[in-house]
């Protein structure tokens, strides 16, 4: 038995001729591109740490910033140059001295130290903190949470910064006549 032939159908061939030709010329079909960074921001959240030491420098004001893409972080000093510092997510912070644990608010728990106490000769206090739990005002900010006082000890400062996440972070100093200022950056998001 014979059995008709189908009849092409010259309108579909057309069409997927059509398609094949436009994703090729407007290149859709190619090599898969990484999303350009946000803000260029091409920071990590791996440890920052500068491993230094000085005796010459000390802890003399923190406060906080807000920026387009970043929330910052700034510690000034009297003295330079800053002898090193330690920044780093952790589980939790604990308390200079004695070790005890100090949450935070937040997903993340940002530590850092700095290789500079708050006090000068004799233990005469270079900064006074005012509230441990919120050493500088950050409510409405996008990143940051919470900056609370850890401690100063033999040498070393702490403080605990509560994000809203894992975050990418950056940190530099800033040299300057009077002392250095310890900067830290962290972005909005990835």
């Amino acid at each position: 038995m014979n059995r008709p032939r189908p009849r092409p159908r010259p309108l579909s061939r057309l069409l997927i001729v059509l398609a094949a030709l436009a994703v090729s010329v407007l290149g859709l079909v190619g090599p898969a591109t990484a999303a350009a960074p946000y803000c260029g921001i091409t920071w990590g959240s791996i440890p920052e740490t500068d491993a230094g030491m000085s005796d010459r420098v000390t802890v003399t004001g923190v406060r906080a910033g807000q920026h387009a893409c970043f929330d910052r972080l700034v510690i000034d000093l009297r003295g330079h140059p800053l002898g090193g510092w330690d920044v780093r997510y952790v589980p939790v912070v604990h308390r200079d001295g004695s070790g005890t644990p100090l949450p935070v608010l937040g997903g993340a728990a940002l530590q850092l130290v700095l290789h500079a106490p708050a006090y000068a000769d004799a233990g005469r206090p270079t900064l006074r903190v005012a509230d441990e739990r919120a050493v500088v005002p950050v409510a409405g900010f996008l990143t940051l949470r919470q900056v609370a006082w850890a401690g100063t000890y033999e040498g070393y400062t702490t403080l605990a910064v509560g994000t809203r996440a894992r975050l990418p972070f950056w940190v530099f100093v800033l040299p300057g006549t009077a002392g250095d200022r310890l900067v830290v950056d962290v972005a909005h998001r990835w």
